[in-house]
C-alpha cells in the first residue's frame, strides 16, 4: 500500500518577525520555541516584500509581488493576477483536501470563496479554535491547512500584570526609553496571545495523532509594527521567523544560517510530495537544507515595496555580507501612513522623525554594521560593492519585468491609499 502523503499546516503570524523566544528574545512564547527545538529553525529566513498582502502572497504563489500583482493590500483595492497560481490549486490538484482559517490577507475578507478553498473554517478571531475543530473532525487527508493568525497586529493590548514595561528591552535599533519600553511590553504581551493560539493548534494536532505526518509550516509576513522595521527593507523589516516540522525535515533543534525566502517554501513542498512545480516558480526548494546536508543555496535575496498604506517604492537585495536598498520617485522624507501608530512612533514623531531625510541609495555591510545604520553607498572605498550590487538588483529587475522600470507604478482603479504625508494607517482611507 503506497504511503499516504503528508499532510500541510501552515501558520501565518501577523508582524511578528523574528522577536520570537527561540531568536534568542526575552518574549514568552514557549509552543513556538519547542516547535523550534523538534524542528529546525532558520537563522536567515527573509519575505519577499515588507508588507502585508505583498509578503503572503509571494509566499503563496511562489514569485514576487510585482510579479503575482500584489503590490498593496488586499484591502486596500490591490488584486493578484491570476489566482489560480495559489498554492492551495496545485495542492487540489495533487488530491489535497484545502481548508482556511482566520486571517488571509490575500484577497478582500468578504472575497476570500476567491480562492477555491474546498473549506473556509472560521474569522480573525477564531482562526485557531476553527482549526482545531476542523483536526478533531477526521479530516479526509492528505490536507492542506491554512491558519491565519492576527497577532501580533496592532493595536497591541496592555501588558499582562507579569510583564513590566520597566524590564522591557525594545529592539536594539530603537532608543531605550519609557516610551519604547510600554509598546514593547505591550508587543509581548500580543506574541504571549499568538503564542497560545498556535499551541491550541498543534495540541489539536497532536491529541488526533496527526502530526507524525504533518508537515508544519511557521512563519510570519515581515518585520514588527515599529519604525524603520516593517515596511522597510533593512532585515529589520525584511528579517522573519520561519520553523518547519514533520516528514522531510531531519535532525530536531537544528539552526540553519542559510540564507532562505518565503518564494523558496513552494517550491519545497513540491518536492517534499514528488508533484511537478508551477513554471513561474522562482525559489528553489529548501529540501537540501531540511534533509541536513547545511549548505548555501542563494548567492542574492531580493524585496520590494510599492504601495503599503501609500506609495514608497523601493527595491533590495541582499547577499551574506551586503545589502543594497534602492528608493525611487525621489521622495526625500518619510512616507508617515506607512508606519503603524504607537508609543515608539509617536516618540519619534514628536521629535522631527517626519523632517529627516531618507536617503536615495543605501549599501549596509551587514557583517560590521547589523543594525544597517552606515550608509556605505557615498563611501568612494566601497564603489565596487556599490556597483556589484547596483548591477545585481538591475539584473533582477529586467529578468522579472519589474514595472518600476517603466516608471510610477501607478494604484488600480478605486484603490484606497492615504496622504502620503499627514495621514496614519488606522485613518479612514480616500479613493484615488
Amino acid at each position: 500500500m503506497a504511503q499516504m502523503r503528508p499532510n500541510i499546516l501552515y501558520i501565518n503570524s501577523h508582524d511578528t518577525g523574528r522577536y520570537v523566544q527561540p531568536y534568542g528574545h526575552a518574549i514568552p512564547t514557549p509552543t513556538i520555541q519547542a516547535l523550534a527545538e523538534d524542528g529546525v529553525l532558520f537563522r536567515q529566513a527573509f519575505c519577499a516584500g515588507p508588507t502585508c498582502s505583498p509578503s503572503r502572497a509571494a509566499l503563496l504563489t511562489g514569485c514576487y509581488p510585482h510579479q503575482n500583482g500584489m503590490i498593496g493590500l488586499a484591502h486596500r483595492g490591490f488584486r493578484l493576477n491570476d489566482p489560480r497560481q495559489h498554492l492551495q490549486h496545485t495542492l487540489q490538484r495533487a488530491g489535497y483536501f484545502t481548508a482556511q482559517a482566520g486571517f488571509q490577507h490575500v484577497v478582500p475578507w468578504d472575497r476570500v470563496s476567491e480562492l477555491g478553498y474546498d473549506a473556509l473554517l472560521g474569522d480573525n478571531k477564531v482562526a485557531h479554535t476553527a482549526a482545531a475543530e476542523f483536526l478533531d473532525s477526521a479530516p479526509r487527508q492528505p490536507f492542506y491547512l491554512e491558519v491565519g493568525i492576527v497577532e501580533t497586529h496592532r493595536v497591541f493590548p496592555q501588558p499582562d500584570a507579569d510583564i513590566r514595561p520597566e524590564y522591557c528591552m525594545p529592539p536594539a535599533i530603537l532608543p531605550d526609553t519609557p516610551d519604547t519600553r510600554q509598546d514593547m511590553a505591550r508587543f509581548k504581551t500580543s506574541a504571549r496571545i499568538l503564542d497560545s493560539k498556535i499551541r491550541a493548534v498543534l495540541d489539536a494536532l497532536d491529541d488526533n495523532g496527526l502530526a507524525e505526518n504533518t508537515l508544519v509550516i511557521c512563519t510570519t509576513d515581515h518585520g514588527i509594527a515599529f519604525p524603520h522595521m516593517k515596511c522597510n527593507l533593512t532585515d529589520h523589516g525584511i528579517g522573519v521567523m520561519l520553523i518547519m516540522r514533520g516528514p522531510g525535515v531531519s535532525g530536531a533543534g537544528r539552526a540553519i544560517d542559510s540564507m532562505v525566502s518565503h518564494i523558496d517554501v513552494y517550491p519545497t513542498i513540491c518536492e517534499l510530495l514528488e508533484i511537478d512545480p508551477p513554471d513561474w516558480l522562482e525559489g528553489v526548494s529548501l529540501v537540501p537544507l531540511l534533509s541536513g546536508k547545511d549548505r548555501e543555496i542563494h548567492d542574492e535575496l531580493f524585496a520590494e515595496v510599492t504601495y503599503h498604506a501609500a506609495y514608497e517604492p523601493m527595491r533590495c537585495v541582499r547577499t551574506k555580507r551586503h545589502k543594497y536598498i534602492r528608493r525611487f520617485g525621489g521622495r526625500e522624507t518619510p512616507v508617515m501612513p506607512n508606519c503603524d501608530e504607537g508609543e515608539t512612533r509617536d516618540l519619534w514623531l514628536a521629535n522631527g522623525w517626519n523632517e529627516r531625510r531618507v536617503e536615495q541609495e543605501q549599501l549596509f555591510d551587514l557583517l560590521f554594521d547589523p543594525m544597517e545604520c552606515d550608509n556605505l553607498a557615498g563611501d568612494v572605498r566601497f564603489e565596487p560593492v556599490l556597483e556589484d550590487m547596483r548591477r545585481r538588483l538591475d539584473d533582477f529587475m529586467v529578468r522579472t519585468s519589474d514595472p518600476l522600470l517603466k516608471g510610477p507604478v501607478p494604484p488600480p482603479s478605486g484603490a484606497q491609499l492615504n496622504d502620503p504625508d499627514h495621514m496614519s494607517p488606522n485613518d479612514p482611507v480616500f479613493v484615488v
